[in-house]
C-alpha cells in the first residue's frame, strides 16, 4: 500500500457525487463509486488489486463504518417504531416467502442446485443503503415502516445465511452473533451509566472547547472491539457495526457526534469500501454468457417483484417496497461463499451482483418517491 494508491481509491471515490449530480434524485451515489471500481479492478486496467492486504482491510473497515452508520438512522428514541417495527417484520417474512417461491424455478432454469443462493439475495434489504436514503424523510409511519423492513431483512439473512449455505459453521457464527450483541448491550448500559456523572460530564464539556472529539473517539473504540469481537468468533462485521450505531441511536448522540463520524464515513471509509468492491466483479464473465445476463434480469425483476409484494400485503405505499428492494451485503456474501464452495460460477456470481446494482437504482427511485410523499406541504 502507497499513498499513490491511496490517492487512487479516494480520487476513484469522487465517481460517486460527480455521476449523482447528474440525476440526484435517482442515482445513489454508490454506483460511481463501485463503476469507478469496475474499471480500475479486476473488470478493467487492474490498477486496483482488491486483495492487497492493506486494501482489503480498509474495504473491511469501509464496511463496518457504513453499517455503523446505518444503525444510527434507525429511530430507537421514537415512540411510533414499535408499530412500524411490527408490520416491517411482516413485510420481510411475505417477502421472504415470495422470493423463496421464486427462486426454486429461476434455480432449476439455470442449473444452480442450491435455490438459496438466490433466494437469500431476493429476499434481503441493505440497510447501508436505505436507512441513508430516508434519513431526510422524517418519522411518518411509512418511512418508519421502510427503517424496520429494511433493518428486520438485512440482519435475518445475515444470521440465516451461513444456516443455508454452510451449515457447518452455523452454531459458530451464531454463538458469535449472540456474543456481539451481548457486548453492545453492555457498552450501552456503561454510556447510559456514566454519561450521568458529573466527572464524566465535566470531561465532555472540556472536549467540546478543547476540540478533543471525545464522544468520537469512544464511539470508534466501541466499534473497534465490537469488529474485534465478531472476527474472533467467526461472524459478520455487518452486526459489529450494525449494533454500534444502533448503541449511538440509543443513548442519543449529540449531532456534532453524528456530523464526525458520518463525514469519516461518507468522506473517506465508505467510499473506498464500494470502490474495492467494484474492483472485485468480474464483469467479463458476465458479459460473455447470455444465459447469465438473462438470470440477472431475473434476479432484479424478481427481487422488485417480491418487495412490492411484500409492500402489497400488508398495506403499505408501493414506494415503500421499492425502496426496501435495495440489496447488497447479503448478495456479496452469497457470492464469495457460493463460489468458494462450488454453488455457482462466476457468470452466475456477476449476475447476482449485477442484479443487486440494479435493486440499487430502484431503490434510489422508490426513496425519491416516498421522500415526496411525506414532504411536509409549504
Amino acid at each position: 500500500m502507497t499513498f499513490g494508491l491511496l490517492a487512487l481509491l479516494v480520487a476513484a471515490g469522487l465517481a460517486g457525487p460527480l455521476v449523482a449530480a447528474c440525476a440526484p434524485q435517482a442515482v445513489p451515489v454508490v454506483i460511481g463509486e463501485i463503476a469507478a471500481g469496475v474499471l480500475l479492478g479486476v473488470t478493467g486496467t487492474r490498477s486496483i488489486d482488491p486483495d492487497e492486504p492493506t486494501v482489503a482491510f480498509l474495504a473491511r473497515v469501509g464496511f463496518a463504518f457504513l453499517m455503523f452508520v446505518a444503525g444510527t438512522h434507525v429511530p430507537l428514541r421514537s415512540a411510533a417504531l414499535r408499530p412500524a417495527i411490527r408490520k416491517g417484520a411482516l413485510a420481510a417474512l411475505i417477502t421472504g416467502v415470495a422470493a423463496t417461491l421464486t427462486a426454486v424455478p429461476i434455480a432449476n432454469l439455470t442449473g444452480i442446485h442450491h435455490p438459496a443462493v438466490l433466494a437469500l439475495p431476493l429476499a434481503t434489504s441493505s440497510a447501508a443503503i436505505v436507512l441513508p436514503q430516508l434519513a431526510g424523510a422524517g418519522e411518518a409511519p411509512s418511512t418508519l415502516t421502510a427503517l424496520a423492513w429494511v433493518a428486520i431483512a438485512d440482519v435475518s439473512t445475515i444470521a440465516v445465511l451461513p444456516l443455508a449455505l454452510d451449515p457447518a459453521r452455523a452454531v459458530h457464527v451464531a454463538i458469535g452473533g449472540v456474543l456481539v450483541t451481548a457486548l453492545a448491550v453492555g457498552a450501552f448500559l456503561a454510556a447510559r451509566t456514566l454519561r450521568v456523572l458529573p466527572f464524566v460530564r465535566a470531561l465532555r464539556s472540556m472536549s467540546r472547547k478543547h476540540e478533543w472529539a471525545l464522544d468520537l473517539r469512544l464511539s470508534l473504540l466501541v466499534l473497534a472491539v465490537l469488529a474485534y469481537a465478531a472476527d474472533r468468533a467467526g461472524t459478520s462485521t455487518l452486526v459489529a457495526g450494525f449494533s454500534a450505531g444502533l448503541l449511538v441511536a440509543a443513548v442519543g448522540e449529540p449531532r456534532r457526534l453524528t456530523r464526525q463520524v458520518r463525514g469519516l464515513a461518507h468522506g473517506f471509509l465508505v467510499p473506498i469500501f464500494f470502490v474495492v468492491l467494484g474492483a472485485r466483479l468480474d464483469l467479463r464473465a458476465l458479459l460473455s454468457h447470455p444465459a447469465d445476463l438473462a438470470l440477472m434480469g431475473a434476479l432484479a425483476a424478481a427481487s422488485v417483484t417480491a418487495h412490492v409484494v411484500g409492500a402489497a400485503a400488508v398495506r403499505v405505499p408501493i414506494a415503500i417496497g421499492l425502496t426496501a428492494s435495495a440489496a447488497l451485503g447479503v448478495p456479496a456474501a452469497v457470492v464469495e461463499l457460493g463460489l468458494t464452495r462450488g454453488l455457482i460460477d462466476p457468470g452466475q456470481g456477476g449476475a447476482i451482483i449485477g442484479a443487486a446494482l440494479v435493486s440499487i437504482g430502484v431503490s434510489a427511485v422508490g426513496a425519491s418517491r416516498l421522500s415526496r410523499a411525506v414532504a411536509p406541504v409549504s
